[in-house]
């Protein structure tokens, strides 16, 4: 196994060393892109390409980026659909970050002639 698949392998999401304090008082947005998102089609097991687009404004905690990375990249392996991978993201973020704003937008590569985009605001919730 190569480092960067031991990497992903072992990451873990939970663990605190992912999260660092906000040590800013005032608001403001972060916004992060990861293009380089993949799983794997759970009916055809052919892969599924997106762009990641994460804005939010934290409150207690930031994410690592490393840690960001790792994560998204945990996916790669994974049969999981457009909207489950989407929601999944949004989810285990807005959960460990407890932001005051939150946006996931995947945007996935056409496939078979069809473009998916997923949106998931905390405003909308």
């Amino acid at each position: 196994m190569k480092y960067g698949e031991k990497e992903i392998v072992e990451f873990d999401i939970n663990n605190e060393d992912n999260f660092w304090p906000n040590i800013n008082e005032k608001n403001y947005t972060i916004n992060i892109e990861l293009p380089e998102f993949m799983a794997k089609c759970p009916r055809s097991g052919y892969p599924d390409f997106a762009t990641i687009k994460l804005e939010y404004i934290p409150d207690k905690l930031v994410i690592e980026l490393k840690a960001l990375k790792l994560y998204i990249n945990s996916f790669m392996y994974r049969e999981v659909s457009h909207e489950n991978s989407a929601n999944e993201i949004f989810d285990t973020l807005y959960g460990k970050l407890k932001p005051k704003y939150m946006k996931v937008i995947a945007d996935f590569k056409p496939r078979g002639n069809v473009h998916t985009v997923i949106e998931i605001d905390s405003d909308k919730m």
